[in-house]
């Protein structure tokens, strides 16, 4: 089956099969303009491509996976020190982009890409295990790697969530994620074309442009739920759709309640990262719980280990590095094969460098990340999501992020940066300490104007400082 089975097999199905902004294209106009874009790509491993919100940017992915080479998609908001990096060390040839793009004379040749062309050569179907994309992300230290992401693998996927979240040709997808990212490109523009169905780009995620575009499915990430959810009319405006699907970062229990009270909808959550695309979700056939992704999709595996790589016992408390194996792993990091294997255990399994708990029955939490949200303090292992929830219940707490910081007793203190409103530090750490176990109380509060953020919402706790 082709990677794109939706667009190839009935690519006139819908005369605005993809629309960004005001601008609509027919399924037969995508497939033309990017076999127009796949005819100029002749042989190269891979093509760099300016991820905007545009229609171009559609064409141009289509392009390079309908000729069978890799897509680097380029954050536009890039700084020259990480396009340079994502240039050099993908070694790309090309840069597509619309028409008029300025040349970077540290990058490669720009290929324009322009919606006036068309063509109707025929490809063949690219063989599974060719690269599809190389998505670059960043760790904690070191310049962003690039992961290697497989066609088999988003195929994989894509159809395993269609199971789970009964997506259909007739569905029609609205969001407003960047197309740099598994959620926004992979799940948000080469989901509807495999799976059938349109799509609707609104390229800013406002609440009111959610509200507008009378969609079936929406994806979203906390932060866009949560100013949909303090719009009560464009929330409101949410009750005809099926699914309202959640992720990138934990949703705060506060903000899926007040979406289910304005919309009907428990919101669908679901886990992924870029090495292993999604692994967990809640389904649409099932029950849903704040504050947990759910269960494994169709073919993945996960297990809970300790430091030692001993498994962790799946009672819903015991926290452990969650450890995934399924068909929508990456292929490896590109020229880091050293990289590569710290990523793996020595039977196959990925790190995926998250703390989750498991209950009896299979439901899944993940706590944040072992670097950071992995508290040990005086002896205790503390997960900085609990405590962060536990603060987030306090009605003047809008935003908190809790790291773990140095303590000359305990090894490491819990640390709270906070966003409230007419409530005191001390407040809260006593508010905590009523919710919690008293070791679990953070010691120190820092009241804020705000938290640093990445573009899909998460918190960047390693900008916090204690």
């Amino acid at each position: 089956m082709s990677l794109l089975s939706g667009l190839t097999r009935s690519p006139d199905a819908h005369p605005d099969l993809v629309r960004v902004g005001d601008r609509t294209m027919s399924g037969e106009t995508l497939l033309r303009c990017a076999t127009a874009v796949a005819d100029r790509l002749a042989g190269a491993p891979r093509v760099a491509v300016e991820a905007t919100a545009s229609l171009e940017t559609v064409v141009a992915v289509v392009g390079g996976l309908l000729a069978g080479v890799a897509v680097v998609p380029v954050p536009p908001d890039s700084g020259p020190r990480e396009r340079a990096h994502i240039y050099r060390d993908s070694g790309v040839p090309a840069l597509l982009a619309p028409a008029g793009t300025p040349v970077d004379p540290d990058g490669p040749p720009v290929v324009p890409v322009d919606l006036a062309d068309r063509s109707d050569t025929t490809y063949p179907e690219p063989d599974d295990d060719r690269p599809a994309l190389v998505l670059y992300t960043s760790g904690t230290t070191g310049a962003p790697k690039g992961a290697v992401i497989g066609r088999s693998a988003v195929a994989a996927c894509l159809d395993a969530l269609a199971d789970a979240w009964a997506w259909t040709p007739d569905d029609l997808l609205v969001h407003g994620l960047p197309l740099f990212h598994v959620h926004g490109l992979v799940l948000g523009v080469l989901g509807p074309l495999r799976l059938g169905g349109r799509l609707h780009h609104v390229q800013r995620p406002d609440p009111v442009r959610y509200a507008g575009a009378g969609g079936s499915l929406y994806f979203g990430v906390p932060t866009v739920w949560q100013r949909v959810g303090a719009n009560p009319a464009a929330a409101r405006a949410l009750r005809g759709a099926r699914l309202l699907v959640s992720g990138s970062a934990g949703l705060p229990a506060a903000v899926f309640d007040q979406l289910h009270a304005l919309t009907s909808h428990r919101i669908v959550e679901r886990y992924g990262m870029t090495e292993t695309l999604i692994t967990v979700s809640t389904r649409a056939d099932g029950p849903r719980r704040p504050g947990t992704v759910g269960h494994p999709l169709r073919d993945v595996r996960t297990r809970l280990v300790d430091e030692t790589g001993a498994d962790v016992p799946a009672d819903g408390s015991s926290l452990g590095e969650l450890l995934v194996s399924g068909p929508g792993l990456f292929q490896g990091y590109l020229n880091r094969p050293d990289a590569d294997a710290a990523s793996r255990t020595a039977d196959g399994w990925f790190r995926t460098g998250d703390v989750a708990t498991v209950d009896p029955d299979g439901w899944h939490r993940i706590v944040g990340r072992a670097s950071t949200d992995l508290i040990k303090s005086g002896g205790y292992r503390i997960g900085a999501g609990e405590v962060e929830d536990a603060l987030l219940a306090h009605p003047g707490v809008t935003e908190a992020a809790v790291v773990g910081t140095p303590h000359p007793d305990l090894g490491q203190q819990v640390t709270a940066y906070v966003v409230a409103d007419g409530v005191t530090g001390a407040e809260l750490i006593d508010f905590v300490a009523r919710q919690l176990a008293v070791h679990k109380r953070p010691r120190q509060v820092h009241l804020v104007d705000g938290l640093p953020r990445t573009p899909l919402g998460k918190v960047q706790k390693s900008r916090l400082t204690g």
